[in-house]
């Protein structure tokens, strides 16, 4: 039977299976959790255990080094799952895959056997560290420098907006390794392990949502890292950079679906309740229009982000446009329709008794993070040339 376009990124039966348990795990398990994490502010341990407990934080990786080896579809449909009732909680399988995707994509094998499993299993947990307080969609301005010194490097700098700060058993740190090479060259890619002499954690932010994800500065002073722990080749750490962003962007994409379908959710079952002018206010045809608009364009947005996914684990030549035009209209999306969701429920909408006021606060990031929309542009723009 010949191929068509639906089945190039529809879901096998197998992975609907495991989507749907999924869904049931968010459902009865995170978000009864979910408005606590954002008031309190507080990393939820305790999300990050049953996720490696139900083999969650696997998704990222291959079976050789003891993950659930689904590829990248499942692993944003296990996003925009729990996306859809918690975004900071969604981040911590976000984070799982950004982390690793340097070693995974570029590292030796010896990395990859020292550090993937453990993150496979759970034990451990990444950051990748790209951004500096002076570099920010201009990565190629960063300061943070890498000397070598015999069998080590030794690493200087401040990092900055790195998520999982204080958390992460391990960072990805992007650093010049040569000062006489151009802004965008000379960059390396490194592992840095936390309990290494010289790390520290610095200002953590306080941030308009995804509150329950801890964002701030990591410091290196004078950390000293053996050769081995340098990923790909000396001076070839943009390429490591892009190559990851490619691939992790997609779970910006999915973590915005999760949260534009999870607004929709919570307007439409507000919208069959409240009763003004003895009706349901979704017997209104402007009501009944908005919600419409908001349920097309999140399901385009799955459509693109599907699409890109399978692009993905095909390898296809533009699967980096694909992912790029993905993040841009998912969580351009995201923050229309968590926008349209606080107006269908008025005042309400308003106020933290209901949940689409964090909708709308988290939504805000995914249009900033991993490359921001204007940035996004850019990759489609010049993908066209």
């Amino acid at each position: 039977m010949p191929t068509t376009a639906v089945d190039t990124y529809a879901l096998t039966p197998e992975q609907v299976d495991l989507r749907d348990t999924i869904r049931q795990i968010v459902r009865e398990r995170v978000a009864p959790r979910a408005a606590e994490i954002d008031a309190k502010a507080e990393y939820p341990w305790d999300i990050r255990k049953l996720f490696a407990e139900q083999d969650l934080l696997g998704l990222p990786f291959g079976e050789e080094h003891g993950g659930t080896g689904t590829g990248t579809l499942m692993l944003n449909v296990a996003v925009e799952e729990i996306a859809r009732a918690c975004a900071s909680s969604a981040l911590i399988l976000m984070l799982q895959e950004l982390g690793t995707l340097p070693i995974k994509l570029f590292g030796s094998e010896e990395l990859k056997q020292r550090f993937l499993p453990r993150c496979a299993s759970g034990e451990w947990s990444p950051a990748f560290a790209l951004s500096e307080p002076e570099a920010g969609s201009d990565p190629g301005g960063m300061i943070t420098s890498a000397v070598r010194d015999g069998d080590e490097w030794i690493v200087n700098g401040t990092k900055n907006w790195i998520s999982n700060l204080g958390i992460a058993d391990f960072y990805i740190v992007f650093a010049k390794t040569d000062r006489s090479a151009g802004r965008s060259r000379g960059i390396s890619a490194f592992v840095v392990e936390a309990d290494r002499p010289g790390f520290s954690v610095g200002k953590l932010e306080h941030k308009l949502g995804i509150k329950g994800s801890p964002t701030g500065q990591p410091i290196f002073e004078d950390v000293r890292i053996p050769a081995a722990n340098l990923i790909g080749e000396e001076g070839k750490g943009m390429n490591v950079a892009l190559g990851t962003l490619d691939h992790s962007r997609l779970g910006v994409a999915a973590q915005a679906v999760g949260i534009a379908q999870g607004a929709i959710d919570h307007a439409v079952a507000y919208a069959n309740e409240r009763k003004q002018f003895g009706q349901a206010i979704s017997e209104f045809q402007g009501i009944q229009f908005k919600l419409a608009d908001m349920e097309t364009r999140t399901a385009a947005a799955r459509e693109l982000l599907y699409r890109a996914c399978a692009k993905i684990d095909r390898h296809e030549p533009d699967r980096g446009k694909y992912s790029a035009m993905a993040k841009l209209f998912a969580s351009d999306t995201a923050m229309a329709v968590t926008v349209d969701a606080v107006q269908v429920l008025g005042g309400y909408g308003y106020v933290s008794e209901y949940p689409v006021e964090r909708y709308m606060r988290d939504a805000k990031i995914t249009q900033i993070y991993e490359g921001t929309n204007e940035i996004q542009r850019l990759v489609i723009a010049r993908a066209l040339r």
